[in-house]
């Protein structure tokens, strides 16, 4: 599976026999206690996968009239491949504890990316990225404890440590500071093309999620939180984005998703310890293999170019769903200090004035971030079980 010149000779599932119903669409859910926090990540992962391959190809139908056809009969079952996978998550997942939920995958697929990549610059972005996913996942913490008495660490499960990481009220940078460089296309190796596809779609649907969820609250402080953080997921998406190569065809961008699809899929596969869930990732690595095929055809035929010069080259083992802590420790002890200027990482002390001067204005009311966090540390149990 290390090879996707390999995987080519597979076809996979025909996409014409790729079908759903409604009671495989609207499945059993995992246990949010029971099954291991790994399974939830893998689901939560994967629903982003999948709603950024229908975000890719619904803008790709905007430019390209003679691919109308294929993309929409790919999204069909795509639309329900991540209805498959977003139900999954049971009904006793607050929108707090969901959002927990989401910030460990943030930490720990990310933390599993930046060890995996080879182009130095490329690892470094995502360093610096995963550093302000786990101040996020701090503030939550505190606002979870706050509002629902609740500890972060049963979802948790003790894989991702729940302390400050670089302050949420330090990433709010000017936009010309959130771009970075991105890879070239023709000197890119595979995998980094795969991890730029995945992070960014990852960082999507969590903007996605808190934007829709932010509202819901009563609360004032939980509404601003998300309001900021929600915020800050948006310069990750430019971040991430920024680094695919913006000169790669649309067919390309497309071509590379649908080898990340199966790539992520194979790594869910590789690694699930519920068997129920497992079956699903094989089908679903299937269903990917016949999507990749009719994408190759495409490209063949639009670009007349072979699909291997884009898909060649070894890949390394599969991604890793692991407790990345000693990992994110080493990062947070040497990059917490890191900022930007332009594209360039840089000392505090040399961060870029217009991303200074933007974030005086934003916070000249008070910061949400900081208000939730004040006087917080985390410990087991929670505020009502502790002595005041």
């Amino acid at each position: 599976m290390h090879n996707l010149t390999g995987i080519l000779d597979n076809k996979g599932c025909p996409l014409e026999k790729q079908k759903f119903t409604w009671k495989e669409m609207a499945g059993r859910p995992i246990s949010k206690l029971d099954d291991d926090a790994f399974t939830r990540v893998r689901v939560i992962l994967m629903n982003g996968v999948e709603v950024d391959a229908l975000r890719l190809k619904h803008i790709g139908a905007r430019f390209h009239r003679d691919l109308r056809l294929p993309l929409a009969q790919i999204r069909r079952v795509e639309h329900q491949q991540a209805t498959a996978v977003n139900w999954l998550l049971s009904a006793d997942h607050s929108p707090l504890e969901t959002t927990i939920a989401y910030e460990q995958v943030a930490i720990e697929v990310t933390a599993a990316v930046a060890q995996s990549e080879p182009d130095p610059y490329q690892a470094q972005t995502y360093r610096f990225g995963l550093l302000e996913d786990f101040d996020h996942l701090y503030r939550y913490s505190a606002m979870l404890d706050r509002l629902e008495g609740k500890d972060a660490n049963n979802i948790l499960q003790g894989y991702t440590d729940i302390v400050p990481g670089r302050p949420t009220s330090q990433h709010h940078r000017a936009p010309e500071d959130d771009l970075r460089d991105s890879y070239d296309k023709n000197q890119a190796q595979l995998i980094t093309k795969i991890h730029a596809a995945m992070i960014t779609a990852a960082e999507y649907q969590t903007h996605d999620y808190y934007m829709n969820i932010g509202p819901t609250f009563a609360d004032p402080v939980a509404r601003q939180l998300y309001a900021e953080i929600a915020a800050v997921e948006e310069q990750h998406v430019t971040q991430y984005g920024s680094l695919m190569d913006p000169d790669e065809s649309f067919i390309e961008k497309w071509l590379v998703h649908e080898a990340m699809e199966v790539y992520a899929y194979a790594s869910c596969a590789e690694q699930e310890e519920n068997p129920r869930i497992k079956e699903l990732w094989e089908r679903f690595v299937d269903y990917e293999l016949g999507q990749l095929n009719v994408a190759c055809e495409w490209f063949k035929k639009v670009e007349r170019r072979d699909p291997a010069e884009i898909l060649g080259g070894d890949l390394p083992k599969m991604m890793a769903f692991k407790s990345q802590r000693d990992f994110v420790r080493k990062v947070l002890d040497e990059e917490v200090d890191l900022r930007t200027d332009g594209a360039k990482y840089v000392p505090k002390e040399e961060e870029s004035a217009a991303s200074l001067s933007y974030r005086e204005q934003l916070h000249s009311d008070g910061i949400p971030s900081d208000v939730v966090s004040a006087g917080y540390r985390w410990a087991p149990g929670t505020e009502q079980t502790r002595k005041q």
